[in-house]
């Protein structure tokens, strides 16, 4: 059930660099803007250069569930391409930047970079779509397990983007990782009180430094990664 959590979509630092030579085409978006909307014409998927976003659905009320966050060297936009209409929106959590990767661009790159033909023929084939699949899986797990299997996920996501796997800054609010794992602010808090004064984790305000990995991974009831 949790196997998308163990799953990494991110490239590699030199992929990424590699990325950046061969596109030229670049956006900036300012924290709180779009990249895309839900139902736009998806021509383009994008790789994050900096900064990080958010994906989410909105109903007619105006109720917003969010269903990804996305680092530098991730991909976003992948899922639209099924249907060639964006299935969600894309904000900016920070000042943000992408290059776009046209898709009738997408054969003549993925000759250079090989990893970027892999996320396209595992998209293809519906082996994915991890973000909406997260969001079920996780209906069915208690409370910390949830927290903890997020917190897992990112540091793997960071492991595999070079970054440092057990220190890093939530670029994301508590309140939206609540809203992404179904859980109340007020949850939220608790639990990462909770796994500090158990010494799962440091945590100060954004910065969180895994402590033990081990017990982190058995609260999530995972052992991926």
């Amino acid at each position: 059930m949790l196997s998308e959590i163990c799953l990494p979509l991110g490239m590699a630092r030199h992929d990424v660099a590699k990325l950046d030579e061969l596109i030229k085409e670049r956006i900036r978006i300012p924290k709180g803007s779009a990249l895309f909307h839900l139902g736009d014409k998806a021509e383009a998927v994008f790789g994050i250069r900096s900064g990080s976003l958010k994906t989410q659905l909105e109903d007619a009320g105006g109720q917003v569930q969010i269903t990804g966050f996305l680092l530098p060297g991730e991909i976003i936009g992948m899922d639209g391409l099924l249907e060639n209409r964006q299935v969600s929106h894309a904000i900016a959590l920070e000042d943000s930047e992408v290059c776009v990767i046209r898709i009738d661009e997408m054969d003549q790159l993925s000759q250079h970079i090989p990893v970027l033909h892999q996320q396209l023929r595992r998209l293809m084939s519906k082996e994915i779509n991890r973000s909406h699949q997260l969001v079920m899986s996780l209906g069915s797990l208690r409370s910390e397990q949830r927290l903890a299997a997020f917190l897992i996920n990112l540091s793997q996501r960071l492991a595999t983007l070079g970054y440092s796997s057990s220190e890093f800054v939530l670029r994301m609010s508590r309140e939206e990782i609540g809203n992404y794992l179904g859980l109340t602010l007020e949850t939220v808090s608790r639990l990462f009180s909770r796994f500090a004064r158990e010494g799962v984790l440091h945590i100060q305000q954004r910065q969180v430094h895994i402590v033990d990995m081990p017990t982190l991974r058995t609260l999530a009831g995972t052992d991926c990664g």
